[in-house]
């Protein structure tokens, strides 16, 4: 697996949400990263694609802005082959996982994913 130790990411990847230290975040994404999710799809007005570590940032830092109490509580880690999910609950109790695919230490792909009820 060319993943970073699934633990250690994970852990300093909450840690910098509840920091809300947007710019340490991006240090784990590609230039060209492709996120998808659709809560982007309701901050950003867009169809929930977010293409570019430039548009990553927007798209979080709007998020960030518009809900001042972000807090991430880390659930699950599983590793796949250069694949990670970080299973978590947000601070309004929502269950998510993020599917985050790399390029040797970097996300060149992400998804935010939802509980279906």
């Amino acid at each position: 697996m060319t993943t970073p130790d699934p633990h250690v990411f994970a852990t300093r990847w909450c840690a910098q949400w509840n920091d809300h230290d947007l710019e340490g975040l991006l240090t784990h994404f590609t230039d060209d990263v492709v996120f998808t999710s659709s809560v982007a799809s309701r901050i950003t007005g867009g169809d929930g694609n977010v293409r570019g570590k430039a548009a990553l940032r927007a798209y979080w830092q709007r998020g960030l802005e518009m809900i001042p109490d972000l807090r991430f509580e880390v659930i699950d880690v599983y590793g796949g082959v250069d694949t990670l999910v970080i299973n978590y609950r947000n601070q309004a109790g929502t269950r998510v996982c993020e599917v985050l695919t790399f390029v040797g230490e970097l996300v060149s792909e992400g998804h935010g994913t939802y509980l279906v009820a």
